[in-house]
């Protein structure tokens, strides 16, 4: 009697897949929870710390949406990429170069009217992440190249560009040699609403989440990219325009990562500097695949990461780093990637009896 394991397709329901990825993410957290108390910390209070900063006042509530928005916009356009099967992980990049673009703009054209400044950066904004993301798309539309090694390779040169530009020709000459630019004049600052941080880069968020919707789901162009994602030989046999969707879905995406760029500058920084985003498009690609690209799934889930950063700063009062969160992020992404498997696979063991004269 032989045994050996076989990997059954399977179709697992939409229930169970939730399940799934709702135990993917207890059990990071219980990982975590394992690492704290090696450290020698209570997880329970850490996390309690971690909740109550995010989510346990209004300022922490507000600050949380304030990192909703680039968190949102950017996995709205890298989920954009995935839906085609095309492993944008350059958000990060493309965000830099959004905001590298938007505050061009308003450094470069200082005098104008809101109503001419604004709408100018978000076209920039949208058209610098948009331009960067068609670097790797061209290659990958017209020779199948690996577009995931180039998407990531393209992040480091767009945010050193970045601080070439705010240690070197870009930096001002008042801001005591830190490695920032001159402040935006007030034209260029995005509405906020009431007192609070929160601008209107929220809205922007959640009306490009409604048209994503309709669009990827009721629309002709819609069904297109889930044909070419799932077989480009079947989309090409059927006349469907193959290069250009790729490079239209790759400029979309990046348009979008780079719209969270310009939000980000006009209404949080106001002004171009170091290390402007913490990491918030490669914290786009767990919150898109947690989400299912579902883009009202990606508001949801964008938020709860968001306010895992809140809650990541807010420890470090009690002497733990705030790369807490980061960590967690990381341990998220693990085991919802490995609960994929189980979404997709079952796991059989099969017998058989021996087969004798070599038959």
């Amino acid at each position: 009697m032989k045994t050996r394991i076989v990997l059954e397709k399977v179709c697992v329901p939409k229930r169970r897949q939730l399940a799934y990825r709702i135990l993917a993410v207890v059990l990071a957290l219980v990982l975590g929870a394992a690492f704290l108390g090696v450290m020698g910390f209570s997880p329970m209070a850490i996390y309690r710390k971690m909740f109550g900063g995010a989510f346990g006042s209004k300022y922490g509530i507000t600050e949380t949406i304030v990192k909703t928005i680039p968190l949102m916009l950017a996995a709205l356009g890298v989920s954009v990429a995935f839906r085609m099967k095309l492993w944008n992980i350059g958000a990060e990049g493309q965000l830099y170069m959004g905001c590298f673009a938007a505050s061009w703009v308003a450094l470069r054209f200082p005098g104008l009217p809101a109503y001419v400044m604004l709408p100018a950066m978000f076209m920039a904004g949208m058209l610098g992440g948009g331009l960067w993301a068609l670097v790797p798309a061209v290659p990958r539309a017209l020779f199948g190249t690996n577009e995931t090694l180039s998407t990531l390779m393209l992040n480091y040169v767009a945010i050193l560009w970045v601080d070439y530009l705010v240690f070197g020709p870009w930096k001002d000459p008042k801001g005591f040699n830190f490695p920032i630019t001159p402040e935006f004049s007030e034209a260029a600052f995005l509405p906020a609403f009431g007192n609070s941080r929160v601008h209107i880069g929220l809205v922007f968020g959640v009306l490009i989440a409604a048209v994503l919707y309709i669009v990827l789901k009721y629309t002709k162009w819609g069904y297109e990219i889930r044909v070419i994602g799932e077989s480009r030989e079947a989309a090409e046999y059927a006349g469907m325009k193959v290069i250009k969707n790729i490079l239209l879905v790759m400029f979309l995406s990046g348009a979008l990562a780079g719209l969270a760029g310009m939000a980000e500058v006009s209404g949080i920084t106001h002004r171009l500097q170091s290390g402007i985003s913490p990491g918030y498009g490669y914290s786009a690609i767990i919150i898109a695949w947690l989400s299912r690209l579902n883009p009202w799934g990606i508001i949801v889930v964008a938020f709860l990461f968001a306010g895992l950063l809140v809650g990541g700063y807010s420890v470090q009062t009690i002497g733990l780093s705030a790369s807490i969160a980061t960590m967690l992020q990381g341990m998220i992404l693990f085991f919802v990637l490995a609960s994929e498997f189980f979404t997709e696979y079952r796991i059989k063991l099969v017998r058989r009896e021996g087969v004798k004269n070599g038959e």
